[in-house]
């Protein structure tokens, strides 16, 4: 998993609530089990229109957001149904960071599994925050993990909350599997351990 200590990035506004993870990818988009190729599916229904075409007033589809980094947005994003693939579809369109008012606990979890940081602000910065992103094209923010501030193109610096856990396997870029291979050595010697001493739970091993 790639670690996230500190990142500079275009902001993209989605100014919407609740937004659950059947809008951000589909379920028709879970058929694959690959974390590559679902940016195509990522709030499709938003950025069509009822002839198919592209919707010019969702953001995904105009310019100046193009290559965004960081995604801005409201209360209770990523409710719904667990599904693992919408941090993959958010993660495979680039964005590293998600600053909401409030997340759905599981996608919440998820996000730190996948490398993604999610960053919870007061509701009155996210309104800020948005007026300024949709009044100004090009708009950056500065996310400093180790810091845990949020900085905005003025200077001003949002701090928020986040489990020293978490912030640390992030910070390292560790995923589960990879906090477990910290122990390999100790794995690796129990089971050779485990072998003399229980040699009959592994008949393969018999003369």
């Amino acid at each position: 998993m790639q670690a996230f200590t500190r990142l500079t990035g275009l902001v993209a506004p989605l100014d919407r609530v609740n937004v659950d993870t059947d809008q951000i990818i589909p379920k028709q988009f879970l058929k694959t089990i690959k974390r590559t190729g679902l940016r195509e599916g990522l709030f499709f229904d938003w950025r069509k229109q009822k002839d198919g075409s592209p919707d010019p007033a969702f953001f995904l589809n105009q310019a100046q957001y193009q290559g965004a980094t960081i995604l801005l947005t409201r209360d209770n994003f990523g409710c719904g149904s667990s599904r693992e693939h919408a941090p993959w579809a958010l993660l495979d369109q680039g964005f590293r960071c998600v600053i909401a008012a409030s997340f759905a606990d599981i996608f919440y979890n998820n996000c730190f599994q996948n490398g993604i940081l999610p960053v919870v602000l007061d509701g009155h910065h996210i309104q800020s925050m948005m007026n300024d992103v949709l009044a100004r094209p090009g708009y950056q923010a500065t996310v400093d993990l180790a810091a845990q501030t949020v900085t905005t193109p003025e200077g001003t610096a949002y701090g928020f909350s986040i489990d020293p856990f978490r912030k640390d396997c992030l910070y390292r870029g560790l995923d589960s599997i990879g906090l477990t291979l910290q122990h390999e050595p100790a794995i690796a010697a129990y089971e050779a351990r485990r072998k003399t001493e229980a040699s009959w739970l592994f008949p393969d091993l018999r003369p």
